[in-house]
């Protein structure tokens, strides 16, 4: 008798994307909701991470395995969430910046968390030097640059061609820290979205001020490393975009860059919570304000577009999600911004 190989582990989901009348309302077009928050980790980092953990696991066959993951919260929750599905150790490093409610999330999952570093990039060299590199059975999981990450988060966009059908696509909000989601989202419309006959969606890569490599290096002309972060959505917190993220940015005319305040993408917290129901964290926020100041429009609609052809659009918006949020942290920063 031929032997059965076991299901793989189920390390994410697929989420609905459903149309938001409150949305589209604020918007003046069609919106869809990509709701990633609904991941086991609470992001889409369940599909990057947990993707590129499993194959590092397919890779190392006799089990023997110690993840290793620096993160400013997100990523590492999805390493710890994944390791503990997969029944192995990991070790997260976070910068400190992490808010203790993450690191607290980490650990009652089992995860051992070092708190180092003023940034992500600092709480990185602080792991490969002192800790993965003293670990014969320690993997490296990156939080964002690594093309199984990628490939992982490109089933985002294989979900929306299955779930939206012959529906066209206009645009694409997301947000941008390091470039995983990115990157996964620009090679999801490139096979879904692109050949003969095909419109490519519009992709709205969209930042905090004060964590705004991608929009720094687009404006150079060259990949920039920000001095330090200063924007309250600390998961954006990556000083310097990754290289792929840069080169699309080059390469593909649709793929535009957009920075948005931190009130605004507290705004688009709490707008969002009245509107759906749902508690996302700040850098999730940032695509959301689009919706409602009018940044998606000017941007995926483009100047001068009529009420009428912009009530016409479908736009998609990513809700990645995040777990760096509770209704203190959203009232506390309301009242810091002035939102209500």
């Amino acid at each position: 008798m031929g032997s059965c190989n076991p299901e793989p582990p189920k390390l994410f989901i697929e989420t609905p994307c459903i149309p938001s009348i409150a949305l589209s309302r604020a918007a003046g077009c069609n919106i869809f909701l990509k709701l990633e928050n609904l991941q086991p980790s609470g992001s889409f980092k369940s599909r990057a991470v947990g993707n590129m953990m499993y194959q590092a696991m397919l890779a190392k066959p006799a089990g023997n395995v110690h993840f290793y993951c620096s993160s400013g919260g997100n990523a590492g929750l999805a390493c710890a969430t994944a390791a503990k599905t997969l029944g192995q150790p990991c070790t997260i490093v976070v910068p400190t910046t992490t808010s203790q409610h993450m690191i607290e999330k980490m650990r009652l999952l089992g995860a051992k968390v070092h708190q180092v570093g003023a940034n992500w990039a600092l709480a990185d060299e602080h792991l490969r030097a002192a800790l993965l590199a003293r670990d014969p059975t320690g993997v490296y999981v990156p939080p964002f640059d690594h093309a199984d990450i990628w490939a992982g988060t490109s089933t985002i966009v294989d979900e929306l061609a299955a779930q939206l059908g012959a529906l066209r696509v206009d645009g694409i909000a997301c947000n941008c820290g390091g470039g995983g989601l990115l990157n996964g989202i620009m090679a999801g419309v490139q096979k879904h979205y692109t050949g003969a006959g095909a419109r490519e969606p519009t992709v709205l890569a969209v930042e905090t001020a004060g964590a705004h490599s991608l929009n720094a290096s687009v404006r150079a002309g060259e990949l920039v490393t920000l001095p330090g972060i200063t924007s309250i959505a600390t998961s954006l917190g990556a000083p310097r975009v990754s290289e792929r993220a840069f080169r699309w940015s080059r390469e593909a005319p649709h793929l535009k860059s957009l920075v948005v305040t931190d009130a605004e993408a507290v705004m688009g917290c709490v707008r969002f919570a009245d509107d759906a129901r749902m508690l996302v964290e700040v850098a999730c926020g940032a695509t959301l304000a689009t919706v409602y100041n009018g940044d998606l429009r000017r941007v995926v609609g483009g100047e001068g577009i009529s009420d009428e052809e912009w009530s016409r659009k479908n736009v998609v918006v990513v809700v990645c999600g995040g777990m760096n949020v509770t209704l203190e942290m959203l009232r506390s920063y309301g009242e810091t911004y002035g939102v209500k």
